[in-house]
């Protein structure tokens, strides 16, 4: 009789302890996409606190306390937007798993931030508006805090439209939309901001033709050869030393300014020897890796994939050194304006503030990165580590070319610019291809053109919205932050 009364008793627990079961799941189900927002706002109260720590007692702290925790988001947004650029074409290429990118990208811009990151940056955004326009200290900090929030809300706007975009150009808009506000049209440098408007232009289109060039090349030399892996053996050492002597060259040219400044002509010394190195250890590797492969193209990937990974890792690395100054700037001048009463044209980067960037762009990466990487890395065209080999040789080559020009360029536009060129340029060689096997075909067998037309190599609708998100980018955050100054102005 106990049994037989047990049984539905047992039957009620089983029942009651699955609803439970699926109240949990749906708990869960409701908080995840909450976590990484949660974390982000601990991070931002973190940053707060230690300048509050710093500068709790000081007149002007509380203006210190609110700016560090706009920077600390700053940071975030840099790390879910810019830094994808470097890592996406790696893992759309199978290079590296998503993990592995996002722990390696971290360490070699947190790195690149903290060792070799400008210890003094220009607060004016490289000579954007004119400090003596500016009123005095209050209106200066107000500005700053005006450029800092507004280049913030708008990279974490295009994140979340899935556009990447440059984050020193959002900063530069900022910069010129609250000094606008603060002093008028006259405090705007148009020279600069019209050499600005011209990288627009010229960052992805020399940074796409350089990659489709690289593209033709390996097709010519390696791919199309009737023996693949001989070809490879030969040409791909070069190409690798010509990587590692670009991003020698690059490295020295933009990453290592805090530890020791090297001109153009040393850096391509530097750079010269470095390649020749490269190629001497590629050699060798390469014949080891080659042995036993089979004479196809698929076979050819293995031998781009480890350069292809040790390149990313020195493009976040110099993306580090490089960009983290720039973004931490407004925030800098807010540090250096309360605390000594002035606003100089050049400050110096208090280690905190450096280390809010560095770690805040991990953050930023952990949390919500992978959306950007897949943007870069597959949906935009479809990338094998060949490809993505040339896109990161041609971020490299551009960045060089551009500072021998003296031309302000984007790492975001040079990057995604080059996705697009080796996106357009296997659209093209596609329909080359295409005209020449249908017109051996007999006319009963050819194809319509429009069929194959259809076959587009790059999603257009990606396309559209990254070159739109482009050409805002600075307007766009140049009227969000006057907005904000004039907020920031009247109630503060």
């Amino acid at each position: 009789m106990s049994n037989t009364n047990s049984k539905p008793r047992w039957k009620a627990l089983d029942s009651d302890l699955h609803r439970i079961s699926r109240v949990e799941t749906a708990n869960a189900h409701v908080a995840r996409p909450l976590l990484a927002p949660g974390i982000a706002l601990a991070f931002m109260a973190l940053a707060g606190l230690t300048a509050a720590v710093l500068f709790g007692q000081a007149d002007g702290g509380v203006i210190v306390v609110a700016a560090a925790a706009f920077g600390a988001y700053m940071a975030i947004n840099i790390g879910a937007n810019d830094v994808a650029n470097n890592m996406g074409p790696a893992v759309g290429a199978n290079a590296l798993t998503m993990g592995g990118a996002i722990a390696i990208a971290a360490i070699a811009e947190s790195a690149g931030a903290l060792l070799a990151g400008g210890d003094v940056v220009s607060t004016i955004s490289k000579g954007i508006i004119d400090p003596a326009s500016v009123q005095n200290s209050n209106v200066f900090i107000w500005a700053m805090m005006a450029a800092l929030i507004s280049s913030a809300m708008w990279v974490n706007l295009a994140t979340w439209l899935g556009a990447p975009v440059s984050t020193t150009h959002s900063v530069v808009g900022g910069v010129m939309g609250a000094g606008v506000a603060a002093a008028g049209l006259s405090a705007v440098s148009w020279g600069t901001m019209g050499a600005i408007a011209a990288s627009w232009v010229i960052s992805p289109v020399l940074g796409g033709v350089i990659a489709a060039v690289f593209l033709a090349l390996i097709k010519a030399k390696i791919q199309y050869q009737d023996d693949k892996i001989a070809a490879a053996q030969r040409w791909v050492p070069i190409l690798v030393g010509l990587m590692a002597g670009a991003f020698a060259t690059y490295l020295a040219v933009k990453g290592l300014k805090k530890i020791v400044a090297i001109d153009l002509n040393t850096a391509v010394l530097i750079g010269l020897g470095a390649g020749l190195l490269a190629w001497a250890v590629t050699v060798p590797w390469v014949r080891r890796r080659s042995q036993g492969l089979e004479n196809r193209t698929r076979s050819l990937k293995t031998l781009f994939g480890l350069p292809l990974v040790i390149s990313a890792t020195f493009l976040s690395f110099a993306h580090g050194a490089n960009d983290v100054a720039n973004a931490v700037g407004p925030l800098a001048a807010i540090v250096h304006a309360a605390e000594f009463g002035d606003f100089a044209a050049k400050v110096t980067i208090p280690t905190w503030v450096m280390v809010i960037g560095a770690f805040g762009i991990s953050f930023g990466l952990f949390l919500f990165g992978p959306k950007l990487i897949r943007m870069v890395g597959s949906q935009i065209t479809k990338l094998n580590p060949m490809r993505a080999f040339c896109v990161a040789l041609s971020a490299a080559i551009t960045v060089i070319l551009a500072s021998w020009l003296g031309l302000p360029v984007s790492s975001t536009h040079i990057t995604v610019g080059a996705v697009f060129g080796v996106g357009f340029y296997r659209e093209w060689h596609s329909d080359r291809r295409w005209a020449q096997s249908n017109r051996q075909r007999p006319p009963e067998q050819r194809l319509a053109r429009e069929e194959h037309q259809r076959r587009k190599l790059v999603r257009r609708s990606h396309f559209m919205t990254i070159v739109a998100a482009w050409v805002v980018t600075v307007p766009a955050a140049a009227a969000l932050s006057a907005v904000i100054f004039w907020m920031l102005t009247a109630f503060g």
